[in-house]
């Protein structure tokens, strides 16, 4: 029987505050590595339910999406898996003390674009300064041109 191919189902967080972004330093086959607040989409969530989860669980951060940056379809360069990510913005409330960060993730941190810029070759993908860049133009959907119908 042949397999169906999927793509995985990711969020990710653009988060900026006066003018700097947060990012997580995460730990990775590939070693430690720069990315948004990211995660796969779990059974039963909505997209923007999912991306307020995995920023809090990376950053301690509780964050409030309000708009959709993007949709992006990267597939890794192994060729093994290929990404959907959805892409938020929002606004960030303040780092909760004691909040323990995910299991991998090393530090949240504020980084300018331009120091984003200088640790590229330690980016998770190129989606993290693509995503910035898109969040810098002005791309901003509103939240309603997403449907979710939960289980009845």
């Amino acid at each position: 029987m042949e397999r169906v191919w999927k793509p995985n189902v990711t969020v990710a967080a653009v988060i900026e505050r006066d003018g700097c972004f947060l990012l997580v330093e995460e730990e990775t086959a590939a070693g430690l590595r720069f990315n948004q607040p990211a995660g796969h989409l779990e059974a039963g969530e909505s997209l923007v339910e999912a991306v307020a989860r995995e920023a809090l669980e990376e950053t301690a951060h509780p964050f409030r999406p309000t708009h959709l940056i993007g949709i992006y379809q990267w597939p890794r360069p192994d060729g093994e898996v290929t990404y959907l990510r959805f892409t938020f913005t929002g606004e960030p409330g303040e780092r909760i003390a004691g909040q323990a960060l995910d299991t991998g993730i090393v530090r949240a941190v504020w980084l300018t674009r331009e120091e984003i810029i200088a640790c590229r070759d330690r980016h998770r993908s190129p989606l993290v300064l693509q995503c910035v860049d898109d969040y810098l133009s002005g791309r901003r959907l509103p939240l309603d041109v997403i449907r979710h119908y939960g289980a009845a």
